[in-house]
């Protein structure tokens, strides 16, 4: 699933090809919207909150997307071929550009007031222009007994942090990914550094948490199970972490990131 940094970098190509003009074209491959005519209508704004994406448009409305596992949104001068890719969801399209979203995991038109059904149970976005990291300690703070691991991946928590940032956050602190939130020692700090880090690589493609871009030297301990930690040679490991269903791989270093 894509991280928090890619969610705005996708809001900010989409609104710099869709703000300000007005739709030739919006055509909805989803139940719920399929019938829904938003041609004529100017988009407003397009904006990321946390893994989310909330495409205004004039009129009080706004398409709300998430890209899930796979989504992505191809974005390409008008007037080409209509898409017939079976992946295609949704496609909105102006005089000069032409957005097309394939694997798109949610797509649905709500009005502009009611986005807090879809939005409003995220905790603060590190990317967000209200970013408050006193609220993300807070709320991480408010189950104790939660999984340091699963806590940072909670979305009510902190919006827009995924596994990769949760592998290499976690590492950076020291911190084993099964300690319990009440014994983290210094919850802003992290919280702290899940900011920098996304802030680090908003603007860049990759997610490189080392300093070093060559491939295959970005991170950490993500996807490096086995392989020696960068730091002290020792093995990484990795191991499902979270309840049946929506377990996610952890990837940690048992010599910096010690259970105690």
């Amino acid at each position: 699933m894509p991280e928090g940094d890619v969610v705005h970098q996708t809001a900010r190509r989409l609104h710099a090809a869709l703000a300000g003009r007005a739709l030739t074209r919006a055509d909805f491959r989803v139940p719920g919207a399929a019938t829904a005519d938003l041609r004529g209508r100017t988009v407003t704004e397009v904006v990321a909150r946390g893994k989310h994406l909330l495409i205004r448009v004039a009129g009080g409305l706004t398409v709300h997307v998430h890209l899930k596992m796979d989504g992505v949104w191809l974005i390409r001068p008008a007037g080409g071929t209509p898409p017939r890719d079976h992946r295609v969801r949704l496609v909105l399209a102006n005089a000069g550009w032409e957005a097309v979203g394939r694997s798109l995991g949610v797509v649905e038109l709500l009005r502009t007031a009611a986005e807090d059904t879809v939005v409003g149970h995220l905790g603060p976005d590190p990317l967000g222009p209200d970013w408050d990291p006193a609220e993300a300690v807070r709320r991480l703070a408010e189950r104790p007994d939660q999984e340091i691991g699963d806590a940072v991946l909670d979305q009510s928590r902190l919006a827009g942090i995924g596994n990769i940032y949760k592998a290499e956050l976690l590492f950076l602190r020291g911190t084993h990914p099964w300690r319990r939130v009440r014994d983290v020692p210094d919850l802003p700090g992290l919280v702290d550094l899940a900011h920098r880090l996304l802030a680090a690589n908003r603007d860049r493609t990759g997610h490189i948490t080392t300093g070093d871009r060559r491939p295959g030297r970005e991170h950490f301990v993500y996807g490096r199970a086995g392989r020696p930690c960068r730091r002290c040679g020792t093995p990484i490991r990795r191991a499902e972490q979270g309840p049946p269903g929506r377990a996610r791989i952890a990837f940690w270093c048992p010599r910096c990131q010690p259970e105690a």
